[in-house]
């Protein structure tokens, strides 16, 4: 379509410096009744008649150019929409919230500090004073090696698979949120199992204590989980909310949840 309107154009503009041309021939031969003063005005119409042709050349060609690079163009555009579609579908399934994880510590170190501790027992067996006990207490052996907590998202399809009733207001955003919430909790359980007294604030042994009882019971050895007491947010907290999320993500096979004397306990479990 815009090669025949280019077309047309030119075609306009071609007659016109046609008409012009005739025109100045005209001129030319009514001028030649009087030559010796004729001279000069033939050479500044040859002038200009050279002028104009080298403009009308220099049109052709520009037009022949974009002519060329309407196809081209439109594959572009046709590419860029493809990708357009690809980026969008990759953006479902993306979280809108990534919590701040700067409590979490890198495993490698976890292992170094559970090794020194280890060797310190070990050492110090024969004479231990009350506290040394305390800072002696087993670390569980699974605990080396284990890495950091997966991050298993859900999918659209797994949230519309889900009964209206049990899918409610949730959102893939908002449920996504909360897996990120989960593997916060279960790293920062992971660093307090095990870390030394000395790099512990006195408000956390207790829970320390607490986390390396229940990390050698058969249903937790092994695995990351957090303490239904740990749900404080940002986005999985200990409302009805959060209660939702995680009959959803039981359901879908992301978690897990067993009683551990007083502590219920919810086990991070890899999708089926």
């Amino acid at each position: 379509m815009e090669g025949k309107q280019a077309g047309s154009s030119l075609d306009s503009l071609t007659a016109s410096f046609s008409k012009r041309v005739s025109e100045l021939q005209e001129l030319v031969i009514a001028r030649n009744m009087y030559p010796a003063s004729s001279i000069p005005d033939l050479t500044a119409i040859d002038t200009a008649l050279s002028s104009m042709e080298l403009q009308v050349q220099s049109i052709k060609d520009r037009l022949r150019e974009e002519t060329e690079a309407i196809p081209k163009a439109k594959k572009l555009i046709e590419a860029s929409l493809k990708q357009q579609g690809k980026l969008q579908k990759m953006s479902v399934y993306a979280p809108s919230h990534f919590p701040d994880k700067t409590t979490m510590l890198n495993s490698d170190i976890n292992r170094c500090l559970l090794q020194e501790n280890v060797k310190k027992h070990e050492q110090s067996s024969a004479l231990r004073s009350l506290e040394s006990e305390e800072e002696a207490v087993a670390l569980p052996k699974e605990k080396k090696g284990r890495g950091s907590p997966p991050l298993w998202y859900i999918t659209v399809e797994e949230l519309n698979s889900l009964s209206s009733y049990m899918r409610g207001r949730l959102t893939l955003e908002k449920v996504n949120a909360a897996i990120n919430d989960m593997a916060s909790y279960a790293e920062a359980n992971a660093h307090l199992i095990s870390a030394p007294k000395q790099k512990l604030a006195e408000n956390l042994w207790e829970k320390a204590l607490k986390l390396r009882d229940i990390v050698t019971t058969g249903a937790v050895k092994g695995k990351h989980f957090f303490l239904e007491t740990d749900m404080k947010g940002p986005m999985l907290k200990l409302d009805n909310t959060g209660k939702a999320i995680l009959t959803v993500l039981r359901h879908l096979g992301r978690v897990s949840e067993t009683r551990i004397g007083q502590n219920r306990v919810i086990i991070l479990m890899k999708p089926n």
